[in-house]
């Protein structure tokens, strides 16, 4: 069992910046965190961002120059940078893992991945 742990969220005003981590269990598997989610009220989950198993990073059009994704080099440790924040980039956030090598094509499809994480609360005030 993988369980991932996001931590960072928080509340800002719009322009403003936040860092969230997430951090894996360790396990027999070598299976890391990898990407990052959202999902706003109302909304589906989306992908933002994600780590290839080439270590290229994906983003999300819309956070593309703001948002950067990045791990420890143990791999069991994600960040992803919020920088420039506005108020559409509200929402839960979870990381996420998955079993399989991730590949650019579906880097940011939820339903290729198979750990998530709890969640945690951007809120950015305008």
């Amino acid at each position: 069992q993988v369980q991932l742990v996001e931590s960072g969220g928080g509340s800002v005003p719009a322009g403003g910046s936040l860092r969230l981590s997430c951090v894996g269990s360790r396990s027999t598997y070598t299976i890391y965190p990898v990407a990052w989610f959202r999902q706003a009220p109302g909304k589906e989950r989306e992908g933002v961002a994600a780590i290839t198993s080439d270590g290229i990073p994906a983003y999300a059009d819309s956070v593309k120059g703001r948002f950067t994704i990045s791990q420890a080099d143990a791999k069991n440790t994600l960040y992803l940078q919020m920088n420039s924040l506005k108020p559409e980039d509200a929402a839960m956030y979870y990381c996420a893992s998955s079993i399989w090598a991730v590949a650019m094509s579906w880097a940011l499809n939820p339903q290729k991945y198979n750990f998530w994480g709890q969640g945690t609360q951007v809120t950015v005030s305008s």
